[in-house]
């Protein structure tokens, strides 16, 4: 599929179905018994782009956030990456993990979103929250696949090994173990989300509330039967939020998933504030008809 001002992924790209349990091809709706075999579902396609990447001489390397952010803040269905990082050893591809979004202790229950999968990648991304705002990024990899690259080709780079930098993303970490802000984004990001679920059967239109500490999507739908997506009605809710002094955004491939992704210091307040405003805007539709045309 073409994006707009793209070229489109080149060939020798493959892409997997993206593991949504919501609108995906295989749903949590579907009633079965076992989710974890959605996850192995949607880990087969995985398999499939690995075997019509065989077909070119095989594939490098295999790439997925561990919670995904411009998918559509998307937890993954369990067994999904165990299941897909085993199709890809088998297929001798590499398991890269995508924690530029949700690293550090975003996801509350574990410092790294692939640890609730149960699964070691061959190599972690790292970005963003490494350096609290000042632009800081790594890759963390086995010592064999870092000697690889110990080739005869040069890399060079202005500010690589930066020791500000360095002794930022160090006092990051520090202050992320001291002020226990993963057990904040833990403890804040569960009542977050179980509150913002407490409104769903008020208001028709959160098709699902999802996510994993303080990292929350809401899916918006113009009804739960179709799951039209309401993109027009989220990029209405963003901007009446940022009038009331909130921040969020809107993502997803059909842009009608509002994206909850405050700092990790976000405290208990900040999260009532948070649903207290949230809900009156989302009454200010059902009171007054039209009100997100």
């Amino acid at each position: 599929m073409m994006v707009q001002g793209e070229r489109g992924r080149p060939d020798y790209v493959h892409k997997a179905e993206m593991p949504d349990g919501f609108r995906g091809l295989h749903r949590y709706s579907d009633g079965m018994d076992d989710v974890t075999r959605i996850g192995e579902k949607y880990a087969y396609s995985v398999k499939e782009a690995l075997c019509a990447a065989d077909q070119r001489g095989g594939a490098a390397g295999f790439i997925v956030e561990s919670v995904l952010g411009c998918g559509g803040l998307i937890v993954l269905p369990d067994g999904y990456l165990e299941a897909a990082y085993r199709h890809c050893r088998e297929h001798g591809a590499l398991c890269i993990a995508d924690e530029v979004q949700v690293g550090f202790g975003r996801v509350g229950t574990h410092f790294w979103g692939f640890e609730t999968q149960g699964v070691v990648p061959d190599i972690v991304t790292l970005g963003k929250p490494m350096g609290n705002g000042h632009p800081l990024a790594g890759v963390v990899t086995t010592r064999e696949i870092a000697e690889a690259f110990n080739n005869g080709m040069e890399y060079f780079n202005t500010f690589g090994g930066n020791p500000v930098s360095c002794a930022i993303g160090s006092a990051v970490i520090d202050v992320i173990e001291e002020e226990q802000l993963q057990e904040n984004a833990r403890l804040v990001g569960s009542w977050l989300l179980n509150n913002l679920q407490g409104l769903m059967s008020d208001f028709p239109i959160m098709g699902d509330v999802r996510g994993l500490g303080l990292f929350i999507g809401i899916a918006l739908v113009e009804d739960k039967l179709s799951l039209m997506p309401a993109a027009q009605q989220a990029s209405y809710i963003a901007e009446r939020m940022k009038q009331e002094g909130i921040l969020i955004s809107t993502d997803g491939p059909l842009h009608n998933v509002l994206k909850i992704k405050p700092p990790i210091c976000f405290s208990m307040d900040n999260a009532k504030h948070f649903v207290t405003v949230l809900e009156g805007i989302l009454r200010e539709h059902y009171s007054m008809p039209g009100a997100f045309c």
